[in-house]
This record gives C-alpha cells, sequence and structure tokens, in this order.
C-alpha cells in the first residue's frame, strides 16, 4: 500500500518537496534544499523563521489547529495535510567579515612551478574561504557565504542536540558540500583549475570541526565538555567529497577544549602569539565568545556563551549585519536618537553592532538604567511603547528594543565580563595590567569600542588598548596552509595554552552575577 505524501512548493525559489503528512514547512524547507535560517533549531522559541502561505491553507495546523489570521507565522511549528504552496522572506545581502590582520608573515615556498592552496575558516554563522599562491603567499581569490547548517539551529549548541537526536551526517553532508562549491568558486575567480590546489586547511570552533570530520559533538554536549578528538588531522581531501589535486591534503587545525577550537589556534597563529611580549587579551565574539590572556611565557583561556544575542538570534527584532540592518546608533546633538541601517531605507531589524550601541545610548539618555530596566525613570517612561506588557524603545513602527533583549545583552556581557576577571585572576594579573587587546571576528570589527566599555562588556580602563583584528582565524589557517612550521607551531599552542572551564570554577557564578549590571546603580529592582 502507497503512503501518502504531500507536495510543498517554494515558487519564488522554484523548489518542491514530497514530504509525509505532518512533516512541518521547516523540514519541508530543508528537504527542499533551501537551507532555510532557524536559529533555535525548531524548536519556536525564536520567532525567525516565519514564511508567508500562498496556497493551501487550510491544508496546515498549527498546534493541531486551524491558522490564526496573522500573515507571517513559523515555519516550525506549521504542520502539512495537503498540498500547500509557501512564500519566503527576501534574504539581504549579509555583511560577512573576510579580512583580517596578521602579525606573522605570510610567505609562500618561493619556487618551482606555480601551484594553489586553500584556506577556510569555517564559522557558526559564515565560511570563509581563501586562495593563495603556494610560491608567493598573494592571495587570489576570496569567497564566502553563511554556513548552511544554520538550518539546524543558530548555535553550537543547537546543533549538537539536533545531531544527537539525528545523526552527525546531515550536519557534516551540507558544510562538505558548501566547501565543495566554495573551492569551485575560488578556482573560477582565481583563474586556474581545482587541480592545481595541492593542499587546503580548515580552522574552525570545536563544534564545527567535529562536524566538518563526521565526528559525533555529544562529548561536547554534557560535562565536562571535552572533545573526543582535538589534536591536529591531516588527511587525502578527495576522502572528504573536497575536488583539488589527485593527492591533495587536508590539514585540520587542533583544538583546544570543548569550546575553543581550531578558530582560536587559528587566531593566535594570526596574532604570533609565540613571540608576544606584551601582555595581551585577544577575544573572538561570535557565536561563543572565547578569549585567551597572556602572552609568550604564559597564557589562558575560557570560552563564554555570549554570542547568541550579539547575532540576533534571541533578539526579538534581532538579525544579522545584512540588508535592512541597523548597525549603528547615536545621540544627536539636538538630544535626539539616531541609527544607520545598512544598504539604507527602511530598518528590518537591528544587528549585533547597533545592539550594543542601542543599549550604551540608551544608557547614556537615563532611558535604560544602570540595572537593566527599561523607562525607569518616570519622564522616558512614557515615551516609550510597550512589547508583552513591558517598556520598550522604537527605532521604527516594526523594530524595537524590548525588556527581555535587554536582559539578553546583559547575560552576554557579564558572561565575558566575568571571564575577563577570572582569566586576570588566573594569570595573578590586574586588568590595568593588560596592555594590547585584540578583538577578533565580525561582530568585533563592527563594534564601537566605546559603547563595548560604556556598558562593561569591556573593561573601561582599557579603551584607548583595543584593536580589532577581523577574521584573524582565517588568516590563522592562511599562515598553517602556506608554512608547515605554522601548522606544527599549533600543535605545541594547543598544549601549551592552559584551559579553564568557568563553569566549574566556584567563583564563576558570583562574579557573573556581580556584572550582569551596565553600571553602578543605587536602584533596588
Amino acid at each position: 500500500m502507497a503512503h501518502t505524501t504531500y507536495t510543498v512548493t517554494f515558487p519564488e525559489r522554484g523548489a518542491a518537496a514530497a514530504v509525509a503528512p505532518g512533516t512541518t514547512v521547516l523540514a519541508a524547507e530543508i528537504a527542499a534544499g533551501l537551507k532555510p535560517d532557524a536559529p533555535c533549531g525548531g524548536r519556536g522559541t525564536c520567532g525567525k523563521c516565519k514564511v508567508r502561505v500562498l496556497g493551501g491553507r487550510e491544508h496546515l495546523r498549527m498546534e493541531g489547529k486551524p491558522l490564526p489570521p496573522e500573515e507571517l507565522l513559523p515555519a516550525c511549528q506549521l504542520t502539512v495535510e495537503g498540498d500547500v504552496s509557501i512564500g519566503l522572506p527576501r534574504a539581504g545581502e549579509n555583511r560577512i567579515l573576510t579580512g583580517g590582520a596578521s602579525f606573522a608573515a605570510e610567505t609562500g615556498e618561493g619556487e618551482g612551478d606555480f601551484f594553489a592552496l586553500a584556506a577556510f575558516d569555517i564559522g557558526t554563522t559564515s565560511l570563509v574561504g581563501y586562495l593563495l599562491d603556494g610560491r608567493t603567499g598573494a592571495q587570489l581569490a576570496v569567497d564566502s557565504r553563511l554556513n548552511p547548517q544554520t538550518q539546524f539551529g543558530a548555535d553550537v549548541v543547537a546543533r549538537g542536540s539536533y545531531a544527537m537526536e539525528h545523526g552527525t551526517e546531515p550536519l557534516t553532508a551540507v558544510i562538505r558540500e558548501a566547501l565543495e562549491e566554495m573551492l569551485g568558486n575560488l578556482a573560477e575567480k582565481g583563474n586556474i583549475r581545482r587541480e592545481e590546489i595541492r593542499r587546503m586547511s580548515v580552522v574552525g570552533n570545536t563544534c564545527m570541526h567535529h562536524l566538518f570530520l563526521g565526528y559525533s559533538p555529544a562529548p561536547l554536549m554534557v560535562a565536562p565538555y571535552m572533545p573526543k578528538y582535538r589534536l591536529p588531522e591531516i588527511r587525502r581531501a578527495a576522502d572528504l567529497g573536497l575536488t583539488i589535486a589527485p593527492d591533495g591534503e587536508l590539514w585540520m587545525l587542533p583544538c583546544i577544549a570543548g569550546f575553543v577550537g581550531a578558530d582560536t589556534i587559528g587566531c593566535l597563529l594570526a596574532a604570533d602569539w609565540s613571540r608576544r611580549e606584551p601582555l595581551t587579551l585577544m577575544i573572538d565574539i561570535g557565536t561563543n565568545g572565547e578569549m585567551v590572556l597572556g602572552n609568550r611565557n604564559r597564557s589562558v583561556t575560557c570560552s563564554t556563551a555570549a554570542g547568541p544575542a550579539f547575532e540576533g538570534a534571541k533578539i526579538q527584532c534581532g538579525m544579522r549585519g545584512s540588508d535592512g540592518a541597523i548597525d549603528h546608533v547615536f545621540a544627536r546633538p539636538d538630544g535626539t536618537i539616531g541609527f544607520t541601517v545598512v544598504g539604507g531605507g527602511a530598518p528590518r531589524g537591528i544587528c549585533g553592532s547597533g545592539l550594543l550601541d542601542a543599549v550604551a545610548v540608551l544608557l547614556e539618555k537615563g532611558i535604560l538604567s544602570g540595572a537593566g530596566r527599561l523607562g525607569a525613570d518616570p519622564a522616558w517612561r512614557k515615551r516609550l511603547g510597550e512589547v508583552d506588557g513591558k517598556p520598550a524603545y522604537f527605532f521604527s513602527k516594526d523594530v524595537y528594543l524590548a525588556q527581555s533583549d535587554i536582559r539578553e545583552v546583559q547575560l552576554a556581557k557579564g558572561a565575558i565580563a566575568a571571564g575577563i576577571q577570572l582569566l586576570c585572576r588566573h594569570l595573578e594579573v590586574e586588568i590595568g595590567d593588560i596592555q594590547e587587546v585584540l578583538i577578533a571576528g565580525a561582530f568585533g570589527n563592527y563594534m564601537s569600542p566605546a559603547s563595548a566599555c560604556a556598558i562593561g562588556l569591556l573593561p573601561k580602563a582599557l579603551y584607548d588598548r583595543i584593536t580589532p583584528v577581523g577574521n584573524a582565524a582565517g588568516e590563522g589557517a592562511k599562515l598553517a596552509v602556506l608554512r608547515r612550521d605554522q601548522y606544527d607551531l599549533a600543535r605545541r599552542l594547543m598544549d601549551e595554552v592552559d584551559f579553564i572551564e568557568l563553569a566549574m570554577d566556584p567563583d564563576f557564578q558570583d562574579i557573573f552575577v556581580d556584572q550582569l549590571a551596565f553600571c553602578d546603580d543605587d536602584e533596588d529592582e
């Protein structure tokens, strides 16, 4: 007896999928190869996967009931009971950071016939690939895109949970397919044949490392959160479905710990850490916040769960840095508040750098209290709108900052600030002893250091020591593939940098709670 299937079509994308009864529209998008953005992994908590029903509305159910009248509905909560047609939101052009600063020399082998090298940074949110001249180290091409694993969740915890429930293969397959496509794009842009790429390197956080290599991330999801595999690996690229030279190799950089991965090793290579004399704090504020404090003599690292707020996943109007995102907020001389939008036009949401600025400006104006409450000043309370019965600041009719968003920023800010304090305590140094602060990653590149210090994300004493270094992880991947000595150095750094697990530190929770406030405030909430 044939099993019943229904057809879900996505006419605007020219795609369709045949699905079983009860399948969600989100699952149908994935089956159709559309790679939807689902930050919460389909749990119905983020509201970011909304779609329009173009036809067959009567064949959809939401929590087992007919659909409510809203035009936009969450795809992960819609189940299919017949043929339907679905409209998807317009995708803006994402702002992906590809450039970065390197303090070490990027030189190739310098002789012989031409050959090429490729280096990849597998970020939780985005992928960046570089094509290099193997003789000179010159960059020939760059390619980037969003990480297709976002369809399984915005952060590593969501993706790790998905892999444990459904297996690792779906996440491994999409990332390898993406790199295979990027290798083709790089070769085309660089006007070379793929077979001229002799080897490639890859960095990524520990979960991305495991999923790319096909390892289960299960050990990362439970205490003590340590990886089963963390050593550097050299494999035949063809064994991973990657087309380069027939004997081409993949050089995978090592990981330090469960949430301090090969991307941090890449940052250390780019910072020339093994020869660095000044006491340096390096932070990569991405979906996770990895930090290293030290110099060539001794270093310590940790990771904090800071990123979801600044990536927009848990912010009601949050979005990535793409067209329509409020990216900066500022106070005008006349006392009003202004903002800029990526790509111009009306805002569709707010990205991490805009969120940081917004909190700083609202603090400055007294709209937000140091304890994190909107409208604490009665003079401002009357001028605020409401969301879910609580005050909210509106940038436009549809884009706002809610009280729940402020709490998410406080959690992220508190985790980063507490991590910095505990790193200092571990090395027995004071905040003021830190001579340089290197901020890696896309968020760090676009954020305002003044805003970061104003809300206490970074200590105010370090304001004039902050230097953004862009995609330092990618720069480290380039160094490792160009120079064998740098790849070997990556192994030594893995062993030499001490790791502390903040969740296991008996003082972390108290310090974290102390750091939740944006500034000293006598307000009793």
